[in-house]
């Protein structure tokens, strides 16, 4: 993890437990204040858990996330007009990755909307951004027949993630799990408790999230660990979630993604639907930025491997042979499963091609050679 966690929302306490707390702590969890969460940022060894979830499977607690409810007959259309994507059309038990911005293109966060119901919709945010996207859904309902409700207090959300996690969760549960697509959900009962089963993580490796009662985390947990021992199922924590999602090139809000960044700076122009009816907010600074980015992009997002040991870490400058800075990191860490360590950053476009030469990262005076890649890292095998 970087020095630059985001701090907590001024609606929330610092270090407000999880329903989990007691869990975490009577395992000998490190933990540390994230976004206003008492949060687990290890168990152990990060590297082991990291290997866990890439080789079987590991149980995060992600009840920080911020869940927030927006229902209606006019639920849909509230959400073409606050995000950039095109939600009303989503069938009921799909989700989709889509943004938020403000009147000037910039990213407020970026987000998940599951379609529960023809009326329903489940916004989940980040927890260092809950409480703004809350008030900008809040403010944004204006003349459309929804409501925007506050259910961040309602759910825990817990996760299993890995290759072994449909068996894990499969003993557990008679939903169908075969059939529940990628970004996907559907309601069922999970060790005896309710819990929308969401086949979504930020791994980079199959898995699903469980929304439910705070009530119903902590045996649930308990049921999920004694299920996953076949498997050698492990308990995760943050810092092995910032390791997988950057070697699966996910962006992460307050480094790859900011206000200050586009859907198009970060090369997820896709997000962004034009094509849908109405108008929505930032739309013309928006259509603007995707024209920057088709002529004369600015700067791109590009994949980093050092080629020595030393770890380019978020805000370091990217130089060319000369020494000029040519782009900023973003996120930076070894990587468990490469060997070595990984950076992504914004580059000017003439060095993002990969295989670029002459590339570096500079670490505290001392320009270190880095190899221009692709995104992602690290792809699953499916």
């Amino acid at each position: 993890m970087t020095d630059d966690t985001p701090t907590a929302p001024a609606s929330r306490p610092l270090s407000c437990p999880t329903a989990l707390d007691a869990v975490h702590r009577a395992l000998g969890a490190a933990m540390t204040d994230f976004a206003g969460w008492s949060m687990p940022l290890r168990y152990g060894s990060e590297r082991a858990e990291h290997q866990a979830v890439r080789t079987s499977a590991g149980l995060f607690d992600l009840s920080h996330m911020g869940e927030i409810t927006v229902t209606g007959p006019g639920a849909g259309a509230l959400l073409d007009h606050a995000l950039t994507g095109l939600l009303s059309t989503l069938p009921v038990g799909r989700a989709r990755y889509t943004m938020i911005c403000d009147a000037a293109g910039g990213i407020l966060d970026d987000l998940i909307v599951y379609r529960l119901a023809d009326r329903e919709y489940l916004v989940v945010a980040n927890a260092s951004n809950a409480a703004t996207v809350l008030d900008a859904l809040t403010d944004r309902a204006a003349g459309f027949d929804a409501a925007v409700r506050d259910d961040r207090d309602a759910y825990a959300l817990i996760a299993v993630q890995g290759p072994a996690s449909p068996a894990v969760l499969g003993r557990l549960t008679d939903a169908d799990l075969a059939g529940l697509r990628y970004y996907a959900s559907l309601p069922g009962t999970v060790a005896g408790r309710r819990a929308l089963i969401a086949r979504t993580g930020y791994t980079g490796e199959d898995g699903f999230e469980l929304f439910c009662a705070p009530d119903d985390a902590e045996p649930l947990w308990r049921a999920i660990t004694e299920a996953g021992r076949p498997e050698g199922l492990v308990p995760c924590g943050l810092a092995c979630r910032d390791t997988l999602r950057l070697e699966a090139g996910m962006p992460l809000y307050g480094h790859e993604l900011t206000t200050a960044t586009t859907p198009f700076d970060a090369g997820l122009g896709r997000v962004v639907r034009f094509d849908k009816p109405g108008d929505f907010v930032g739309r013309e600074r928006l259509a603007a930025a995707a024209e920057r980015a088709a002529s004369a992009p600015p700067r791109a997002l590009v994949g980093l491997v050092a080629r020595g040991r030393r770890v380019a870490r978020a805000g370091f400058a990217v130089v060319d042979a000369g020494g000029t800075v040519i782009g900023r990191v973003t996120s930076g860490a070894p990587s468990p499963t490469l060997g070595k360590p990984i950076a992504m950053a914004y580059v000017d476009p003439g060095y993002a091609t990969p295989g670029t030469e002459g590339v570096a990262v500079d670490i505290r005076g001392t320009s270190e050679p880095f190899d221009v890649v692709a995104l992602p890292f690290y792809k699953r095998r499916t």
